[in-house]
């Protein structure tokens, strides 16, 4: 019942999208840090079981790094990261969304993650992290696991960079099967 009434709610505020807008100042960044259990954040599941096709694992759980790939990394970084109108969810629903015109740290993360797929990267490569920033933040970005390391594709930046040069601290992270986390 618990789950049902969440879902509703943040099904109503993606619907109605009533985002506080005091909270515009700081638009890339999550404002509220969910308890990040093995099937994830609370607001994840809740995506999964809205969007069961975006949470799929599949293939295998790294991928050779080569030119191409690097280009559509680039290429998919940089196009979602323009093509969303940062904005802070409300502090009382945390929502992901794929292609919005508007969102957090979030909807940045699933839509790459989505784009990657649909050009052929494998679901289990392609990982969930949630962060804290070196100024403590709470932050989510996209996880490339890779052959050669795992690869950062991060809203507050457009350069993709190894995880373990961002400065981040790993506060939970998606497995080869999005709803499995550690």
């Amino acid at each position: 019942m618990k789950k049902v009434v969440f879902a509703a709610i943040v099904s109503a505020v993606a619907m109605f999208g009533s985002v506080d807008m005091a909270f515009a100042n700081r638009p890339t960044q999550i404002v509220v840090q969910e308890r990040v259990s093995s099937r994830g954040p609370e607001s994840f599941q809740v995506f999964c079981a809205i969007n069961p096709r975006e949470c799929q694992p599949g293939g295998d759980a790294k991928i050779a790094l080569d030119d191409d790939v690097m280009r559509l990394l680039t290429r998919v970084n940089s196009r979602v990261n323009r093509a969303i109108r940062p904005r802070l969810d409300s502090p009382l629903a945390q929502v992901w969304r794929v292609n919005p015109s508007v969102g957090d740290c979030k909807s940045y993360v699933v839509s790459k993650r989505h784009e990657l797929i649909r050009a052929g990267l494998s679901p289990s490569a392609l990982r969930i992290a949630y962060v804290k920033t070196r100024d403590g933040q709470s932050h989510a970005v996209l996880v490339v696991k890779t052959h050669n390391g795992d690869l950062t594709l991060d809203n507050l930046t457009g350069e993709i960079r190894l995880f373990r040069q961002t400065g981040y601290r790993l506060v939970g992270m998606s497995g080869s099967d999005p709803r499995r986390w550690g």
